[in-house]
């Protein structure tokens, strides 16, 4: 499944200069699943937590989430 970019990590992402140099380097996977991470926290909280650690991770040059199993929504 491709997940569509929300409008507040699309927001968050323009706001840094790496970040938004670092998402438009990457493949659409590794976007969909940095996309994927922060869509699958439960809560608006959780969201927000993640969308300021992938704004942090994504500026300083990481490509994927780390620490996660990958999309669960992908087909194997």
């Amino acid at each position: 499944m491709i997940h569509k970019l929300p409008a507040d990590l699309k927001q968050a992402i323009a706001t840094s200069r790496s970040a938004q140099a670092v998402w438009d380097d990457i493949t659409p996977l590794a976007r969909n699943e940095w996309i994927c991470w922060v869509i699958s926290g439960k809560k608006q909280e959780t969201r927000s937590i993640r969308i300021k650690k992938a704004l942090s991770k994504l500026a300083g040059g990481m490509r994927r989430p780390c620490c996660w199993a990958g999309c669960p929504h992908r087909s194997r």
